[in-house]
């Protein structure tokens, strides 16, 4: 796959932070188990041009914060700005300064490859010859022109990635966020979308990239935090993980982290 290149990227951008996370909290109230505690007090901020990648076990927080970088929940407590705007107080323009594609993302069945694209397009408010525009060279980047007119519910795993793409792509947002986006897929199909996901980096795309993958961590991102029950437990480049913790390998380096993190937990709790 290869992408269309952005529109509307400045080069006085890629200096600067275009995703800001501060203090971010989210806990929910149990009746039966009291306060969870989600995401616990989380800072990090990511670049134009840059990978950021989340990785953690399954519960980590990963999701929930991806959902509150998305405005689809509130958060606890915390801040986020992305693009200049404040996730809180301005949701509508932190939507239209984000892509946001999960393994999860629907592809309707009864609509065609064009007209889910368009349909997204105009629900971003795009003129309508800008769009159609738009989506020529969308279709014609992601090679999905002989899928146009192709039904969701005849589509394969990897024809509805292409469409989940171009969908995130259409408004040429500045931010770009996948959540776990190969779990479940074959390998061809993966690698597939870890290349496009490279190249929107290398067209100047702030990508945030939630997995649980070692080796996609290590192959993709430019910088990962490493969460687990909702708390940073390290950050920084892959370089900078492995001289902070001695260890060479990523799988190593992140069991060591956690398992330390599970016996302060158990020490506090006895």
């Amino acid at each position: 796959m290869t992408v269309i290149e952005s529109e509307g990227l400045t080069p006085c951008c890629r200096s600067s932070a275009i995703v800001s996370v501060e203090q971010l909290t989210k806990y929910y109230d149990d009746l039966r188990r009291g306060r969870i505690v989600a995401v616990d007090g989380i800072s990090f901020s990511a670049s134009p041009g840059e990978i950021f990648g989340l990785l953690g076990p399954n519960g980590a927080g990963k999701t929930t914060t991806l959902r509150i970088l998305s405005t689809l929940l509130k958060p606890t407590a915390g801040r986020v700005l992305i693009n200049g705007y404040d996730g809180l107080t301005q949701p509508d323009q932190v939507r239209r300064s984000i892509g946001f594609m999960s393994v999860n993302t629907a592809v309707y069945d009864r609509m065609t490859a064009w007209e889910m694209v368009e349909y997204f397009g105009m629900l971003y408010g795009l003129d309508r010859q800008e769009l159609r525009d738009r989506m020529e060279r969308l279709f014609d980047r992601l090679k999905m022109q002989e899928i146009r007119d192709l039904l969701g519910s005849k589509m394969s795993t990897g024809m509805k990635q292409k469409v989940s793409i171009a969908r995130a792509l259409v408004h040429d947002p500045p931010v770009l966020i996948f959540d776990e986006p190969t779990a479940g897929l074959d390998v061809l199909v993966a690698r597939a979308l870890l290349t496009t996901i490279a190249e929107l980096r290398d067209q100047g795309k702030c990508v945030i990239f939630s997995t649980h993958i070692m080796r996609e961590a290590e192959k993709l991102c430019d910088r990962i935090a490493i969460l687990h029950r909702g708390q940073i437990l390290a950050m920084g480049t892959l370089e900078e993980l492995r001289e902070q913790s001695g260890e060479n390998d990523l799988e190593e380096l992140f069991f060591q982290l956690i398992t330390e993190a599970e016996r302060k937990r158990a020490d506090r709790a006895s």
